[in-house]
């Protein structure tokens, strides 16, 4: 088989979606399967509908567009502010989309009059991490504004947190936009379809105690994909962790030393590594780099040890016995290394379908 690869096994991947959508049911939450980090790939998408998710998501309309032309059966929302430039293919191909700024959203009216179709508007705030978002104080205006414009419709609000800053999403944040919301129809006298609560970050709180408010959406990507929070990366109880795997082939296994000579400047990556003295070791070099996945984000088999990586190698010291040109590693991956290899060209995405009905 090729390598290097995903194994990536959709059943297990449609249990976690299943878990997660019945467990935030009872909050009264809905979740919408992100395929961002999967290149929009129908068979995962199928998966994540197969496991009851409410809707898709994505931040590039390329992706949604393969899923369109895969005849993936489910509404979809660009969950990144759309570009000016392609404004008419949101439109087309997707019911609804993430917006900031209203320069954005007119170009949205005039694409959606141009294709005849009625477009959504999920409107993001910001509450502190400092990604996208409206500031709050600036929030009601920016809905009056949107009601005037043709072909649009206010499907929701919504907010990001935990990616830019690091902020955790919980019970002040999430209040806020419950009120957020509760004033905007109010307001207006109107019913906002959608409030998005935010991504994988938000299950510790959506657990928690905490009264959910308005909140009744959370977009759920790495959590599905991988079984584990973005917070503290931490496994998730009840969810499998091994439903993709990255496998690569060893091409070097020698005997050398631990330490490099001659005079030493920095990497191909700006790095200037200070690397233990440990005599002789069993190094391996695996045909699989920078270029194709993030090495700090692999977790190696147990005695196998990452020491770098160049743009088309991965060194290992693969401990008390080395391994053998040809062999393959298995490796763990976190949501940065999954991102990468999803969207290189070279590293093969194997589907298969177990039959699991245990956690591994």
């Amino acid at each position: 088989m090729s390598a290097p690869r995903l194994e990536i096994d959709l059943y297990k991947i449609q249990l976690n979606a299943r878990s997660l959508v019945q467990r935030l049911a009872v909050e009264g939450i809905s979740v919408t399967g992100v395929t961002k980090a999967t290149l929009g790939s129908p068979e995962i998408a199928g998966a994540l509908l197969r496991g009851g998710v409410h809707a898709l998501g994505d931040s590039r309309i390329e992706n949604i567009e393969a899923m369109r032309r895969a005849h993936v059966p489910a509404a979809m929302t660009l969950i990144r502010s759309p570009m000016i430039s392609q404004v008419e293919r949101v439109v087309a191909h997707a019911e609804s989309s993430f917006n900031t700024e209203i320069d954005v959203i007119s170009k949205l009216s005039c694409a959606a009059q141009k294709l005849g179709k009625l477009h959504g508007i999920v409107l993001m705030v910001e509450l502190g991490d400092l990604r996208e978002g409206i500031l709050p104080d600036d929030l009601e205006s920016m809905v009056r504004q949107v009601l005037r414009f043709p072909n649009i419709t206010l499907a929701g609000i919504g907010t990001n947190l935990a990616c830019q800053s690091g902020v955790v999403p919980e019970t002040t944040n999430m209040d806020e936009l419950s009120g957020l919301a509760a004033s905007i129809e109010a307001t207006f006298g109107l019913e906002l379809d959608i409030v998005s609560g935010g991504n994988s970050a938000n299950l510790a709180w959506a657990f928690s105690d905490s009264d959910t408010g308005q909140v009744n959406n959370l977009r759920l990507g790495e959590s599905i994909l991988l079984g584990r929070e973005p917070l503290h990366r931490q496994a998730i109880e009840g969810l499998h962790t091994d439903a993709i795997t990255l496998v690569a082939e060893i091409i070097e296994s020698k005997v050398k030393p631990s330490q490099p000579w001659g005079e030493i400047a920095q990497t191909a990556f700006g790095d200037k590594p200070l690397a233990l003295d440990r005599g002789d070791i069993s190094q391996s070099i695996l045909a699989i780099g920078r270029q194709d996945t993030d090495p700090h984000g692999l977790t190696p088999p147990s005695g196998i040890e990452i020491l770098g990586a160049s743009s088309d190698h991965l060194i290992m010291n693969s401990g008390q016995e080395g391994l053998f040109v040809g062999a393959e590693l298995r490796f763990q991956l976190n949501y940065s290394a999954l991102v990468r290899a999803m969207t290189s060209p070279f590293v093969t995405k194997v589907m298969q379908v177990a039959t699991v009905t245990s956690l591994a």
